[in-house]
């Protein structure tokens, strides 16, 4: 089972001492804790081992907190994209974390922009969006992402910009 790291919060001796009784519980005292702590009957299908796991991970989502909000958020949309599209392809969004340098060569000059927590560096100012600079670039209007190389052409418009 997952337990605390040391990024998180403490581990609770409570907790760490539940989860260790959950690894011997006989399926039938699983069964009960799962009612008791989703206060829903577990489905048929679940043997101990996925028993275990959804106790397990409801007793440290209760203690140390659950995912953050934009990322439930995420996962909702990704869940309504699937249903929307059951044999589609999923297209997960892309997240640049800061300090990674774009580089982007466009007519034989190279540019260098800098992923900042606050935007994106370039030329000695930061820019909230990749679009305003790859216009500034280009000198015309272009979708920044797919400027950079972040986007594919499908993803883009039908104008390629």
């Amino acid at each position: 089972m997952i337990r605390a790291s040391s990024s998180t919060k403490p581990a609770d001796p409570a907790v760490e001492a539940e989860l260790d009784r959950l690894a011997t519980a006989p399926i039938v005292e699983l069964r009960k804790r799962y009612r008791e702590i989703l206060r829903a009957d577990p489905p048929k299908a679940f043997g101990p081992d996925l028993l275990r796991r959804s106790i397990a991970h409801r007793i440290q989502e209760k203690t140390y907190g659950g995912l953050p909000g934009p990322t439930k958020r995420l996962l909702d949309q990704l869940v309504k994209a699937m249903a929307d599209k059951p044999n589609g392809k999923l297209d997960l969004p892309r997240r640049i974390k800061p300090g990674s340098e774009l580089v982007r060569t466009w007519k034989g000059k190279t540019y260098r922009v800098v992923v900042r927590p606050d935007g994106f560096a370039y030329d000695g100012k930061t820019y909230a969006g990749l679009s305003e600079i790859a216009s500034l670039i280009a000198g015309t209007n272009w979708n920044g992402p797919r400027f950079f190389g972040l986007r594919s052409k499908s993803q883009g418009s039908a104008d390629g910009k």
